[in-house]
């Protein structure tokens, strides 16, 4: 059973009005044997884990099962970024896989704020840490993964220019 979608973030709120553990929980998605055979065939991955029914029956799975990326990737559709405000994924990071994903799986994304930094004058560094969960409410993976997230107000950048002995800031 997927829970109930809850945020306490507002995906189209400016970088300058996110905080720090702020939470969401995305809808689900089942994953099916055409998710497994399409990202198999994009990807060129056709490990028998995966694509062998056979073959993966004698795995220590005892079935086919998708692939870790795949998970990752449905992970990325699942939380719900407003494209006015993420202008691009930066990173996807420290991802941990700790139970397989089945066909017939329904997951979903558990996510927070965990940390806010300034990138440019346009947009700031927001990483978050997200869990995918299964429908027995078990983590499947985590990741750290982090956007651009576009500002409302320009910062002030400064530039280092030499004088002297030392650098002396100088707005633009």
């Amino acid at each position: 059973m997927t829970p109930a979608i809850t945020d306490t973030i507002s995906w189209w709120a400016p970088f300058e009005a996110l905080e720090l553990s702020q939470e969401f929980t995305s809808r689900g998605r089942t994953v099916t044997e055409a998710d497994v055979v399409g990202f198999a065939s994009l990807t060129g991955d056709w490990h028998p884990q995966h694509a062998d029914a056979q073959w993966a029956e004698t795995s220590p799975f005892g079935e086919r099962i998708a692939h870790g990326l795949l998970v990752i990737s449905l992970a990325a559709g699942l939380v719900p970024f407003d494209p006015g405000r993420v202008l691009a994924l930066r990173q996807v990071a420290q991802a941990t896989f700790k139970r397989p994903v089945r066909f017939g799986d329904t997951v979903h994304v558990e996510g927070r704020i965990a940390e806010l930094a300034p990138a440019s004058q346009d947009a700031g560094l927001v990483t978050f840490a997200w869990n995918v969960v299964n429908p027995d409410a078990r983590l499947v993976c985590r990741a750290r993964v982090d956007v651009l997230w576009r500002r409302d107000t320009e910062v002030e950048a400064e530039v280092a220019v030499p004088e002297g002995n030392g650098f002396v800031p100088i707005p633009l």
